[in-house]
Parts: structure tokens; C-alpha cells; sequence
């Protein structure tokens, strides 16, 4: 890993910014280490979280939005339940995900074909569809047969179905999702 020069890499804007966003201080963290020991993901990160937490108080915008750690956080809120500076660990993760999102750095790119595909899901159905959800993401993916295999084994059980099912609401569903994309066009 390389060293990080902090006085030339170090980004006040970028912490303030993710303080107004997340509605998080992540100047109460003191580097416990409580939110990495319960991290069920920490073998799968560039850096664990409590890294994630200290590169974020020093400023370290760029090298946080082109790490895989946000993108891999499942958002257990295991950190956050662990914080005893009562940190939501887990909306910070949230709102790094948001920012290199919206300013296109995704290191992980299956990781967001995923959520974009969740996301229409719910914006389409005013639920998730898993099976349509699941081959959108397969096609966007190039994976056409990631799990497959477990297709036969969940029908058989009548846990997922072939078609959407209508749900009441479901216009409501995607008029929040049309509120949240002209507040994100005006804050911009």
C-alpha cells in the first residue's frame, strides 16, 4: 500500500461535505477498531472500516471514492451497532457510496449493475421482482448463468415467481423515486 502525503492529499470540503450529507461527525471516531472486529466483509476490503473511518477524517477524498470497501459494505450496520461514539457508521458508507456514485467512481462495477438493477426494479414494480431483477443484472453483467442453478430449487418452493405481482401503491413507489432524481438534478 502506498504512503499517503496528507498535507498534499488532505481535502477539508470533502469531509464537511460527507458531514452534511451523512448528518454523520466523523471526527467522534477514536480508531477503536470495534467497527472493523465486527465487520462481516472486512477480508473482502481494500481498507476496513475503521481505514475507511481515518482516511475520511484526514480528508483523503480521492483515494476513499476508488476504494472497493464502499462499494462491498453490505450495510449490515454491524459498525454502527458497535460504535461507542454512536457513529451511523453504515449511513457514512451510504453517503461515500452516493458521492463516488454521482461523480461516476465505482471501482465496483457488478456491485452497481446490482443496485441499478434492484432500483428499476422497485421504480418499475413498487417492489423487487426478483426474477426480473435478476436477469437485468445478468444481461447487463455478462453473466447470464450466475445462479442458475438455484432457479429450479426457489420455484419449486413457490418462493419467486415468473411474473411481477400487481401491488396497491405502486404508482406512489415510483413518484419517490422521481422526487429524489429532480432534487439530485438540483443539487447537482
Amino acid at each position: 500500500m502506498d504512503t499517503l502525503n496528507l498535507t498534499k492529499s488532505l481535502n477539508l470540503s470533502f469531509i464537511e461535505q460527507v458531514s452534511k450529507e451523512s448528518g454523520q461527525n466523523p471526527s467522534l471516531c477514536y480508531q477503536c477498531g470495534n467497527c472493523t472486529a465486527g465487520c462481516p466483509y472486512t477480508h473482502f476490503f481494500d481498507y476496513p472500516v475503521s481505514q475507511i473511518m481515518r482516511l475520511l477524517q484526514t480528508g483523503q477524498r480521492d483515494t476513499i471514492l476508488s476504494s472497493k470497501a464502499i462499494w462491498l459494505c453490505a450495510t449490515c450496520e454491524t459498525c454502527t451497532t458497535r460504535c461507542p461514539c454512536e457513529i451511523d457508521v453504515a449511513m457514512i458508507m451510504d453517503t461515500l457510496r452516493i458521492i463516488a456514485r454521482r461523480e461516476n467512481k465505482v471501482s465496483e462495477k457488478d456491485v452497481k449493475l446490482f443496485y441499478d438493477s434492484f432500483l428499476n426494479s422497485m421504480k418499475e414494480h413498487g417492489r423487487l421482482f426478483e426474477v426480473g431483477t435478476l436477469l437485468s443484472y445478468n444481461l447487463r453483467s455478462g453473466n447470464f448463468f450466475a445462479d442458475a442453478d438455484l432457479g429450479p430449487k426457489v420455484l419449486e418452493k413457490g418462493k419467486i415467481h415468473f411474473l411481477p405481482r400487481k401491488i396497491k401503491g405502486r404508482d406512489k413507489v415510483a413518484k419517490i423515486f422521481t422526487r429524489f432524481q429532480e432534487k439530485a438534478k438540483k443539487h447537482g
